[in-house]
């Protein structure tokens, strides 16, 4: 068995795009948290200029999944003139 993978993802909307931002990011966490080997996806901080998602994944199969997935796509394509900088994804 693999380990679990745990990310976090810094989103930094544009200029008052904050509210739009959370949005497409609700609609995502909603798909997502469907997704097989997803054991948490969901904003754990907020601010006025930035929203942080915390993902944890059964294993590194379930992200690569994930990360090719339609959910993802669905969520950059929404994102894409949204967001001041790319999403900074970290893993812990």
């Amino acid at each position: 068995m693999t380990d679990p993978v745990r990310l976090k993802a810094t989103f930094i909307p544009n200029d008052g795009e904050f509210f739009r931002v959370k949005l497409a990011l609700d609609i995502a966490i909603e798909e997502v948290q469907r997704e097989p080997g997803c054991l948490q996806y969901e904003i754990t901080d907020e601010s006025d200029d930035r929203l942080v998602l915390s993902e944890l994944w059964a294993s590194e199969e379930d992200l690569d999944r994930h990360s090719k997935g339609v959910a993802v796509q669905d969520l950059n394509e929404s994102l894409s003139a949204l967001l001041a900088e790319p999403v900074k994804i970290e893993r812990l």
